[in-house]
């Protein structure tokens, strides 16, 4: 599972490194005009994420408008359905009108509020069907 780690948080971003390390590569960024990059080369390299872990607030653009951006991406390249990427929004904001914004505006495949527990997050991912390991 390739994944793409998207905090601004120097130690969050290390944390979810750690948690996903073993399950295959993980690429970090700082916030969410690097991720939008990030994903366009990797799908530019034939080596696309299966996964992306993103905070929501973020500098420069924020989680949810690069998970717009990566949406339109994929559209434009024919990617669709079940070949989209899955996208786990990690944040600390955990009032509805966010929720509903990561799900229906952004696209999120999963939502999750800090504090990040590893269980949480490697629970999350294997009900994506991302890791077979049963918790």
């Amino acid at each position: 599972m390739k994944t793409l780690i998207v905090e601004d948080d120097l130690v969050a971003r290390f944390l979810v490194k750690d948690f996903l390390n073993e399950y295959g590569p993980c690429d970090m960024v700082a916030d969410g005009e690097d991720a939008v990059g990030a994903f366009e080369i990797a799908l530019d390299k034939d080596a696309p994420y299966d996964l992306i872990c993103m905070d929501i607030l973020m500098p420069r653009i924020d989680g949810l408008e690069a998970l717009q951006r990566i949406r339109a991406v994929e559209k434009a390249r024919g990617i669709k359905g079940s070949d989209e990427v899955k996208v786990v929004m990690i944040t600390a904001l955990d009032d509805a009108k966010n929720v509903i914004n990561a799900y229906y505006r952004g696209g999120a495949t999963s939502y999750i509020v800090k504090p990040l527990d590893k269980r949480k997050l490697l629970e999350e991912i294997r009900l994506l069907g991302l890791i077979k390991k049963k918790l």
